[in-house]
């Protein structure tokens, strides 16, 4: 994912990812942050070419939480650290896929993010 300031954009994901239990980001070429766990990997960089980076227009990335606490954690980590809460308050949704509880945030770029806990069946 794209990023204008390393520092704003590790300081939100450090916070964000830290409330899912995830460490914090290391530093790749003075230009990229990734956090690695056993399910995947995440990373935010400048743009390559030199330009600002922009969000996707509809593009939305999704972290899976353990609980209903950890999504609000989450949520409540991004708003205090440079993010912006966007669509409904954190909170259930029925799906196709059955219940979930979701919170969505936008990073200091403007990216759209969201965790989600999906209720045991």
């Amino acid at each position: 994912m794209g990023a204008n300031n390393l520092e704003a954009s590790r300081k939100f994901y450090d916070s964000v990812l830290g409330a899912l239990g995830i460490g914090a980001g290391v530093i790749n070429r003075d230009i990229r942050y990734f956090y690695r766990t056993p399910t995947g990997i995440f990373s935010f960089t400048l743009p390559i070419d030199n330009k600002d980076a922009t969000p996707a227009n509809g593009g939305t990335i999704g972290f899976a939480a353990q609980s209903v606490e950890q999504v609000n954690a989450f949520h409540a980590a991004g708003v205090a650290n440079g993010g912006t809460t966007c669509e409904d308050p954190p909170g259930y949704r029925e799906g196709p896929g059955g219940k979930m509880y979701l919170a969505y945030l936008r990073d200091p770029v403007g990216n759209k993010i969201c965790a989600l806990f999906r209720e045991p069946k």
